[in-house]
């Protein structure tokens, strides 16, 4: 059986004055799948992110969402179509308790026609989707004031803030990064339940080691350029990605 192609990147390009920060790089996605994209720092991650998400312009290249060229589209748009998005800064509603924080994104025109307006009590609904991701109700942390969270529940709340769009497909920016191994291991099945529950997912990581357990097809980017794409065992054992990352070192493990 077929999978349906979902996301398509073609060729996109963007250059910071002399520097192309993202040159030539496509990919294909299909529904279902998690896809790791990784590189050394500067390699281009958050760019090709930014660049398929509408937050930075191209200079050129196409990416199709479902079919539709995308390209040109503006950010709200994109997220209206089902491509949602977390950010490597976090930037909560501080003085607002968690559960709050999902308020604005369950009032948004593709949250209202994907519930077909019943939505109901949208707090209640907000607290639903964080005790799915792991505050504890019980514990009350939904109501903690957000600013007072710690990094490991910013992280899903961040997360929870794109399930409150229901969205088709999440990329991830760096969701492990900062992350003790408890919370990394906690994260893990999470992501893998999303997946199960029909969310297409791209995770941009450092954590290789987590991002191998989980992804079907991982990406490389060095310089700007997609330097290799495959299996994460067909990406462990590539030469081009040893030299990107340790300059042609055996030494390191990834899982």
């Amino acid at each position: 059986m077929n999978k349906e192609l979902l996301l398509q990147v073609k060729d996109l390009c963007k250059s910071f004055g002399g520097v192309k920060a993202v040159n030539n790089v496509s990919f294909d996605l299909y529904r279902g799948d998690i896809m790791g994209i990784i590189g050394p720092n500067g390699s281009g991650k958050t760019t090709l992110n930014n660049l398929i998400t509408g937050f930075i312009k191209k200079d050129s290249g196409k990416v199709y969402f479902k079919g539709k060229d995308i390209s040109s589209w503006p950010a709200y748009k994109i997220v209206d179509a089902g491509l949602a998005r977390t950010f490597q800064l976090l930037r909560p509603y501080p003085t607002l308790p968690a559960f709050k924080n999902l308020i604005p994104p369950l009032y948004s025109p593709r949250a209202r026609r994907t519930s077909r307006g019943k939505l109901g009590d949208r707090a209640a609904v907000s607290i639903d989707i964080l005790e799915e991701v792991g505050f504890e109700r019980d514990a009350r942390v939904p109501y903690k004031l957000a600013g007072a969270l710690p990094l490991g529940y910013l992280k899903r709340l961040e997360l929870c803030r794109c399930l409150a769009l229901k969205p088709e497909l999440i990329i991830c920016d760096e969701v492990f990064s900062g992350l003790s191994m408890s919370e990394i291991a906690s994260m893990v099945p999470l992501m893998e339940r999303l997946q199960r529950e029909g969310i297409t997912l791209i995770m941009v990581e450092h954590r290789l080691r987590e991002l191998f357990k989980i992804a079907n097809r991982v990406l490389v980017l060095n310089f700007g350029e997609k330097i290799t794409e495959g299996s994460p065992q067909e990406i462990f054992n590539d030469e081009k990605v040893k030299e990107a990352y340790f300059g042609g070192g055996e030494t390191y493990v990834f899982s």
